[in-house]
């Protein structure tokens, strides 16, 4: 059977899933503080959904706590998760107000926010503490649902690359820029890599998907005017959610499994 909850994350023009029924708030507690959680059924699937930014965009990317919000969703139970991000194309062959299923990261830094190591094993002797070893982070089923769920939703959406993270809140450079087309990257926004990691280390599958909303910076000709970015932020929340609807019900039959392995010390 497919898994009975599936988490979703959503992040700057997508504050809220309208198409939750029944829904109700949760407030998780964990050790790294409280999550809130918006909980229903969408496609006879039930959803757990965390906003990043809250409603009104009030935590910026620099005040995200990523952790809090990995560790509610595993204590809620869920099977999996989603991850949705608009994101700045490093490569003109991603046309604005595309989607891109990542399969790839660039997160060289491994740092949360505030600077410290991104990870669950914050102390030294913490049971469960060891390494997530993989050869892609991306969840293989996940984001084959996600890719058939754009084209049954007539929506195009580009298979593959990596995804860069980069500090925010603000943009980069030209510079930093190039730095990270060299090395492969194809498009970057600033949360979705502790996300990716933090996921790994919860045994949590995960499948990140952007929309593509600007080029970065010296990516084009001419820079993608603010308006044009803000336009399509506000569009991409009905493609993420026309995509999720559809992924949700293409969801494998059997349980999926955790992305890699985990070398532990108990």
């Amino acid at each position: 059977m497919a898994p009975v909850s599936i988490g979703i994350i959503t992040g700057s023009g997508a504050y809220s899933l309208p198409d939750l029924e029944g829904a109700f708030t949760r407030t998780v507690q964990t050790r790294f503080g409280a999550c809130e959680l918006s909980v229903g059924e969408w496609q006879g699937v039930e959803v757990a959904h965390v906003s990043r930014h809250g409603a009104g965009h009030a935590r910026l990317s620099s005040h995200v706590n990523h952790r809090a919000n990995v560790l509610a969703l595993r204590q809620h139970g869920v099977d999996a998760v989603f991850g949705v991000t608009i994101c700045g194309a490093l490569e003109q062959t991603l046309e604005l107000g595309s989607l891109v299923v990542f399969d790839d990261l660039y997160f060289l830094a491994n740092r949360l926010p505030d600077g410290s190591i991104c990870s669950l094993y914050d102390q030294p002797g913490s049971p469960g503490r060891g390494h997530w070893v993989y050869e892609r982070p991306f969840s293989e089923p996940l984001r084959r649902a996600l890719l058939d769920g754009a084209d049954a939703a007539g929506l195009s959406a580009h298979d593959g690359g990596c995804y860069g993270h980069v500090d925010g809140p603000r943009f980069n450079t030209r510079t930093e820029i190039r730095m990270l087309a060299g090395c492969g990257v194809r498009a970057v926004s600033q949360t979705a890599g502790p996300e990716t990691v933090l996921c790994g280390e919860a045994e949590l599958p995960y499948a990140l998907l952007g929309y593509v909303t600007d080029y970065a910076n010296g990516v084009s000709e001419l820079p993608t005017p603010v308006s044009e970015l803000t336009r399509l932020m506000g569009v991409s929340a009905g493609a993420f959610s026309a995509t999720l609807a559809h992924a949700l019900r293409r969801l494998p039959a059997d349980p999926v499994a955790p992305v890699g392995i985990h070398i532990r010390w108990p």
